[in-house]
């Protein structure tokens, strides 16, 4: 039997209709962003219900995400968290910020959400400075390339021992393994992957899921 599939767009289709739940509420803001120029800047279908059963599995209640886009990552994280739970969700740009309230009103989610625009990394300085060290529950990354080592280093410090982070893109679509490939984002990324291989305060599993998913445990 051989060890590596081939994922041909039949089987991730398949994937979709049988290993995720996606409710009428995503399945319609789905579509919406599929319309949209920008549709690939979404997550995957498979990819938000590896989160919701993230945040199931951790109990989780305090999250945060780092690039929005139109919301539907965030909608699926936002059904999953509990009565009371908290979605702090970062995006530089406002460009689809009604887009995705309209639908996480819908949803019936909105509450759940706290939308802010800005950069990240000032923002998640900012919640340090304010006491939020160490009280996340999990904290989704797909947001500047560029900055996902500062990312890391940060979201350290914000999640709680035993909590996740979840870095989107880690492959870049093949570029990370071409040499010939001299990128700022591509840099980061590599340096990011080859940090985390040795760093003693985490423990990690990489996915060759959609684009490349990193799952990061905080142990200490």
């Amino acid at each position: 039997m051989a060890d590596r599939l081939e994922m041909t767009a039949d089987l991730i289709d398949y994937v979709c209709r049988h290993g995720t739940r996606e409710t009428a509420p995503l399945e319609k803001l789905r579509r919406r962003t599929q319309a949209l120029p920008e549709a690939d800047m979404r997550v995957p279908q498979e990819q938000g219900q590896l989160l919701h059963f993230l945040i199931r599995t951790l109990n989780a209640k305090k999250v945060m995400e780092l690039g929005v886009f139109t919301g539907y990552s965030t909608l699926w994280m936002a059904s999953a968290l509990p009565e009371g739970g908290k979605l702090i969700a970062i995006d530089k740009r406002k460009d689809w910020q009604e887009l995705a309230e309209t639908h996480w009103q819908e949803a019936g989610v909105r509450e759940k959400i706290d939308f802010r625009v800005g950069r990240a990394e000032l923002m998640m300085s900012e919640l340090l400075d304010a006491g939020e060290g160490e009280s996340f529950d999990l904290i989704f990354v797909d947001a500047d390339k560029k900055s996902y080592t500062t990312y890391f280093e940060l979201a350290l410090k914000l999640l709680r021992t035993g909590g996740i982070m979840v870095f989107d893109n880690m492959l870049r679509l093949g570029d990370v393994v071409d040499p010939a490939v001299r990128d700022p984002a591509v840099d980061d990324i590599r340096e990011l992957n080859e940090r985390l291989r040795s760093d003693s305060r985490v423990e990690i599993s990489m996915l060759p899921f959609s684009d490349g998913l990193t799952l990061v445990l905080k142990t200490s």
